[in-house]
């Protein structure tokens, strides 16, 4: 089959490999219909994460059709439409069982697929601890609308539950890719006050005002001053960090008001720095990590009920074939790509 694969520093590259096979009594093999490329794809190609093997097939938010089940499985059958979790999780380990799967203490737990064992961005995937993993897509859902639930949208998800917004809250995110969409999304079905986007791409600015009217618009280098002029108690309440430079991580907490929450969503490609002199005083809670993707079955409800649409993110569809062509536009954001979809 074709698997598009991590050879080494800054080189991934299309090639054939064997097709997946059982190794596990909880294992599915999924046939992937339709994946994307993800952010953290780049973040393995540069290098930002360490822990990524090469040789492995990369690709880690797709959803597919369950092609063969070990022995123990039994939350999903042949012939299922699925979603596929970004992370691995036992349900079992203390980190399970509290809800924090980003942290399952299984060797393979935790983002898995298509960094340290092979992912999606192929023609079929092994999913290990399917039962955890895997999630049926309801007959009124389409892959289109499924499609990032295991990965981006539950990270938006996360974010915005653990972020404690309430309804007289001004929140601000910083950033407006597609996991910042996705966190707009979420976040605004907590309904707070006000929702401030602060985004530079004029792309991204255009795609906003096109898709959510309701939501105020600041540019980067007026965020500070707009945010203070469009909230109530000198700063957003809540932060949500999705850009991951060093700029947006100081941008986050200067916006912030006295006793907010900071939440940093974004994964960054080098160390920040907390300049604890210059925010003492301000009693600020930060709130960061990987996501704990445990809420896939909410989100596809929440899909199915149209409270959340992410169908229009998809701006751009190729073939697994073409996929080089695909990374080139959406590395160095051409033609206004929010998000890419691949088919097998």
């Amino acid at each position: 089959m074709l698997a598009y694969t991590f050879k080494e520093h800054g080189k991934f590259e299309l090639m054939e490999k064997p097709k997946p096979v059982l190794v596990d009594a909880g294992d599915a093999i999924v046939r992937v219909t339709l994946g994307s490329i993800c952010t953290s794809d780049l973040h393995i190609k540069h290098g930002s994460v360490p822990r990524a093997v090469p040789g492995i097939t990369v690709g880690h938010e797709m959803v597919g059709v369950v092609e063969e089940v070990g022995a123990g499985v039994t939350t999903v059958h042949p012939g299922d439409r699925v979603t596929v979790n970004v992370e691995t999780f036992c349900g079992e380990c203390f980190f399970c069982k509290h809800g924090f799967v980003n942290n399952c203490t299984d060797p393979n737990g935790g983002w898995a697929l298509g960094c340290r064992i092979d992912g999606g961005q192929a023609e079929f995937v092994r999913v290990p601890y399917a039962d955890q993993g895997l999630k049926k897509i309801p007959d009124t859902v389409s892959d289109e609308q499924a499609l990032f639930v295991g990965d981006v949208l539950a990270t938006g998800f996360w974010a915005a539950r653990i972020s404690e917004i309430t309804q007289d809250d001004t929140v601000l995110i910083i950033g407006a890719g597609p996991t910042g969409i996705c966190t707009l999304l979420c976040v605004m079905l907590k309904k707070p006050k006000r929702i401030i986007v602060c985004e530079k791409d004029p792309n991204r600015v255009r795609f906003l005002q096109e898709h959510y009217s309701d939501v105020l618009i600041a540019q980067p280098e007026s965020c500070r001053e707009f945010v203070l002029a469009n909230s109530d108690h000198g700063g957003a309440d809540v932060v949500l960090e999705v850009a991951g430079t060093e700029d947006t991580f100081r941008m986050a907490w200067e916006c912030a008001r006295p006793n907010a929450i900071v939440t940093i969503v974004a994964l960054y490609d080098k160390p920040q720095v907390l300049p604890l002199p210059d925010m003492y005083g301000k009693n600020l809670t930060f709130k960061t990590g990987g996501v704990d993707g445990c809420d896939c079955a909410e989100i596809l409800s929440l899909i199915q009920q149209g409270k959340i649409d992410t169908t229009p993110l998809i701006t751009h569809t190729f073939s697994l074939k073409d996929i080089e062509k695909a990374y080139h536009i959406f590395e160095n954001k051409l033609d206004g790509v929010i998000k890419i979809a691949v088919t097998p």
